[in-house]
């Protein structure tokens, strides 16, 4: 099969890989929608993530398919049933995943391959975080399971409320989803980025108010100039240790403030004790999913609340993907990119 294997530091190749013989309660899908991702952007520009692969290795982990071969010992699944699959499942039994917090697992176990013709799925993914699709849902809407999972659970940490004033730094997908979802548990929001695309697609999905922070060397002033107003809660999800200290700034005494995007491995942050103290804040770090969030996720999605035509701005074929990476280095203002995997 054709398949996007990982070799290092923006290295990508398009390879025919063999098709590996299922274990005891594995699941062979076949790929029917592939998305890019701002985490495989950050491994591609890395070579590796020490958590989830490493090279040489298949690549890509969002995606939807149909079950297209059973290994032994598989109940409750069939040939040519529509499912989409998360990108990690815990173990169940460490101490994190017996105090609810299976997003924490000392054991997550990952799946990559999404940027090919066909993925195994590992028997406790296909037990865990594989999920049947209705007849209506598109396979490119599914294919934002995860990520949205992970925007679930940050919105479920933040305790999001009616009428809450809400700041999102950040308009790519994550942000953008952010948005939807924080407008959809009736808060006003707005947000703060960019890329005027991007940008525009926040007002599409329900943003009051989309501020552009191109060229702009103090965005807290710039934020604070265009905003007329404080925030209760403030969302960053850029993943600089600029950002991280702007949210800080942001918010209002006794908000909440959720450092959503991961920064680089050894960066740190400067934060004002008198201001976190005097002002009361709430300062939390939302990771991750877990198999709740990735069934609510999908409820979403599949209740319309989420739509791919918002995220999913750009299509391209499995062969060129090596470019389409090497170009989102250096000017990447699409959304999401639907990888065609069967040219």
């Amino acid at each position: 099969m054709k398949a996007a294997v990982l070799y290092g530091k923006e290295q990508v190749r398009i390879e025919d890989v063999p098709a590996r013989a299922l274990q005891t309660g594995e699941v062979r899908l076949c790929v029917e929608a592939a998305l890019t991702c701002g985490t495989d952007l950050k491994v591609y520009k890395r070579g590796y993530h020490a958590r989830m692969i490493v090279p040489p290795a298949v690549f890509g982990h969002e995606l939807s398919g149909t079950v297209s071969e059973v290994g032994l010992g598989v109940n409750g699944w069939r040939f040519g049933e529509r499912v989409v699959v998360a990108n990690s499942a815990p173990c169940g039994r460490c101490f994190f995943c017996l105090q609810g917090q299976e997003n924490l697992c000392d054991d997550l176990l990952f799946l990559n391959g999404a940027y090919a013709e066909a993925i195994v799925v590992p028997a406790r993914l296909v037990e865990k975080n594989l999920l049947r699709l209705r007849p209506e849902t598109s396979f490119a809407d599914a294919a934002l399971v995860e990520p949205l999972a992970c925007v679930v659970k940050g919105v479920e940490d933040c305790d999001l409320r009616d009428g809450q004033r809400v700041l999102v730094l950040g308009s790519g997908p994550i942000g953008l989803m952010f948005v939807c979802l924080a407008k959809h548990a009736g808060c006003e929001v707005k947000v703060a980025g960019r890329s005027e695309r991007r940008l525009q697609a926040a007002l599409r999905v329900g943003a009051a108010q989309a501020i552009d922070l191109t060229g702009q060397v103090d965005s807290v002033a710039a934020i604070q100039a265009a905003a007329h107003s404080t925030f209760d809660v403030v969302i960053e999800a850029v993943g600089k240790p600029e950002a991280w200290e702007a949210a800080v700034r942001l918010v209002r005494k006794g908000g909440t403030v959720n450092f959503f995007g991961g920064c680089p491995a050894g960066t740190t942050v400067s934060l004002d004790t008198g201001l976190l103290h005097y002002s009361n804040l709430t300062l939390l770090a939302s990771f991750h999913h877990t198999p709740r969030t990735i069934r609510r996720a999908l409820e979403l999605i599949e209740t319309g609340v989420i739509q791919g035509r918002e995220f999913i701005d750009g299509e391209c074929p499995l062969s060129r993907l090596p470019e389409l990476f090497h170009s989102m280095t250096t000017n990447n203002h699409a959304v999401k990119t639907l990888i065609r995997v069967h040219e």
